[in-house]
């Protein structure tokens, strides 16, 4: 296996994480595990990527709760 292989987030992109997140745990959900205000005030795919891509805080937050997801399948 190559180093790409065991990175849980390799070839997936962020609106992948993001629809699959919001599948799972809806906006209420999700808004309560991480306190994004683009989660809670009239949410959508498309404002969130855009704040999400613009704030590496906020990314690191949201691709860690998909890895927490992920393994706990």
């Amino acid at each position: 296996m190559t180093a790409g292989n065991q990175n849980p987030l390799h070839g997936v992109t962020l609106e992948q994480i993001l629809n699959a997140l919001v599948a799972r745990y809806q906006w209420e959900g999700l808004a309560q595990r991480i306190d994004l205000r683009c989660f809670k005030s009239d949410p959508s795919i498309k404002s969130s990527l855009t704040f999400l891509r613009r704030t590496p805080w906020a990314r690191e937050r949201v691709e860690q709760l998909y890895v927490k997801m992920q393994r706990g399948r």
